[in-house]
């Protein structure tokens, strides 16, 4: 098995739309070391992440964070170790149109 280290996502939302920023490749698993969310806006902002095994709707079950705030011009870092599946998607959805989400980690396969 082969692994490959890189930035698995990077995205800026539509405001309060989740948004798949990451489904894991056929074949594949992945573990996602970090994800960065940074503020590029003057007023705080908040933000929600979920992770859907097998591609499945969204539900309660999959929120690994909802509603949590960033700072004005602020970012916050995650340190995960989430491990994925193929057809596992990362799914985001920010309060407005200033957020970024960057995630590193590694592809298996």
């Amino acid at each position: 098995m082969a692994n490959a280290y890189k930035v698995l996502a990077q995205s800026n939302p539509a405001a309060t739309t989740d948004t798949d920023i990451y489904t894991v490749p056929s074949a594949t698993e992945a573990v996602i070391s970090s994800i960065i969310i940074a503020n590029q806006s003057i007023s705080s902002d908040t933000y929600d992440i979920a992770i859907r095994p097998n591609n499945a709707s969204i539900s309660a079950e999959h929120y690994i964070a909802k509603g949590i705030t960033v700072g004005a011009a602020d970012s916050t870092t995650l340190t995960l170790g989430i491990t994925m599946d193929a057809t596992d998607v990362l799914t985001v959805q920010a309060g407005g149109t200033a957020l970024s989400f960057n995630v590193f980690g590694s592809e298996i396969s």
